[in-house]
């Protein structure tokens, strides 16, 4: 792959914070309340999140306009969740919610999908390492 752009980031923790190199990102990390922690800052899940949901979008318009459909009203929603592996460790596992506008329902939605789902960078980087579910909304 030759690198079109590279992003930096340094945490010290859950409990610590995340810097980006150019300073557009510095969070306060905090466990949620779900996991112990008093639910101050973002976590690790959140970001990762914001993060698929906003690439995920992306390459949907991508690959919208190649097919020349309007995607303006579309809406993805990443759900990430971390629980315990069968190995006593921790895992992922993400569902993507896509809500799709009335001219997009049925079979054109469901390929669209399908198709972003090849075609987006963090798919790709999740695909055979944690269950990824889509869901039409």
């Amino acid at each position: 792959m030759d690198a079109l752009y590279t992003a930096v980031a340094t945490a010290n923790g859950r409990e610590g914070r995340a810097v980006s190199s150019d300073g557009q990102i510095d969070l306060p990390l905090g466990f949620p309340a779900a996991l112990g922690g008093n639910g101050q800052g973002t976590n690790p899940e959140q970001l990762f999140a914001a993060g698929y949901a906003a690439c995920f979008a992306s390459a949907m318009g991508s690959i919208a306009r190649q097919q020349k459909l309007d995607v303006a009203d579309v809406s993805v929603t990443a759900e990430v969740s971390i629980g315990k592996d069968t190995d006593g460790g921790f895992g992922l596992s993400v569902v993507m919610r896509v809500e799709l506008p009335e001219h997009l329902e049925g079979e054109t939605g469901r390929t669209l999908l399908e198709q972003t789902h090849a075609y987006c960078p963090y798919s790709k980087a999740t695909r055979g390492n944690i269950p990824v579910e889509l869901v039409i909304e």
